[in-house]
């Protein structure tokens, strides 16, 4: 395997003198790793700052809580309420078109 050195301004093979990269690839935006920052935020729980994700994970773990992107849909991602499906220009799956759908109330849970 090469090894690599720096002179006169460029990388080079230590022993051929070679560049590491041609003029075509150097040219070129190098590849970089995306990075994302944490946003932080109060827990609606406790109001304790979170600041790191870490602290995040484990604010949910503590509290018993899951993110919301997480929670399953009760209908698998299906359209049963016709109201919303015209609202957004969807169709109601033909599994529920048979059942009416009505909203659920709070004796329901």
């Amino acid at each position: 395997m090469a090894s690599y050195v720096y002179r006169d301004g460029r990388m080079v093979d230590k022993e051929t003198g070679e560049p590491m990269l041609s003029d075509e690839e150097r040219g070129r935006t190098p590849a970089v790793p995306m990075v994302m920052g944490f946003k932080p935020y109060s827990c609606p729980i406790t109001g304790k700052e979170i600041r790191t994700l870490g602290q995040h994970n484990e604010n949910l773990k503590r509290h018993n809580c899951v993110e919301a992107a997480e929670l399953k849909s009760p209908t698998g991602g299906e359209i049963r309420n016709e109201r919303f499906a015209k609202k957004h220009g969807l169709t109601v799956s033909e599994k529920y078109k048979d059942q009416p759908w009505k909203p659920r109330t709070r004796a329901d849970g």
